[in-house]
């Protein structure tokens, strides 16, 4: 039930510009080409590291969102690069993934706080979930109301702009408070209608235009 919440939750989120970042840490050469080219189609940046010993140097050097680990690796296994990580980052989301998967493994993973645990072959869906989740919690995420807000503010600020004419101007037209002019333009609050209307008076334009593609 939770994949399917969040799933859709994600349907209705629009990516902020600020990518998701992401390093995958797996000794199988293919795997992480495959990570690679999924995880870049969904939009993050991703490096890639087949030597589970400089993961924790990685975390230290960049700053990652999300880790995804195997579980299984020679001379170090994901459970103990987890227990280095957490030693340098306590809030960076760790995703555990393995074709192995076991109880003990699984409450280790949890108990350093892995976001999730998953079994290979994952399912697409079940790691977009995850995404969306560490998206969210990461502040990546807007919804269409927050980015309607942004392009009507951002809208505004450049008609505004290219008619040289400052918030004092503006207010002195609209009737509005140059505070409130302010904060429209930086999608701090919501305009009215009726503000909405006053603004494109005062810009010689019409309110649609004020909604971008939306």
């Amino acid at each position: 039930m939770q994949r399917h919440v969040v799933g859709a939750r994600l349907e209705k989120m629009t990516k902020a510009p600020n990518p998701l970042k992401v390093l995958v840490v797996d000794d199988d050469r293919e795997i992480l080409d495959f990570m690679q080219t999924f995880l870049t189609g969904e939009g993050c940046e991703v490096e890639t590291l087949s030597d589970p010993s400089s993961a924790e140097s990685a975390v230290r050097a960049k700053s990652f969102h999300m880790v995804v680990l195997d579980l299984m690796m020679p001379d170090m296994d994901g459970v103990q690069v987890l227990e280095r990580i957490r030693k340098v980052d306590d809030d960076i989301a760790v995703v555990i993934f393995t074709g192995y998967p076991s109880l003990e493994t699984a409450v280790q993973s949890m108990k350093l706080d892995a976001i999730d645990y998953l079994k290979k072959p994952f399912n697409p869906q079940a790691f977009r979930d995850v995404i969306a989740r560490v998206m969210q919690k990461k502040g990546l995420l807007r919804s269409p109301e927050e980015e309607l807000h942004r392009t009507i503010g951002a809208i505004i600020r450049s008609n505004r702009k290219e008619q040289s004419l400052t918030l004092k101007q503006m207010a002195r037209r609209t009737g509005l408070s140059v505070s409130l002019l302010s904060q429209i333009e930086r999608a701090e609050s919501s305009a009215s209608i009726s503000s909405l209307y006053k603004i494109a008076r005062a810009l010689d334009v019409r309110v649609r235009e004020l909604f971008g593609d939306f």
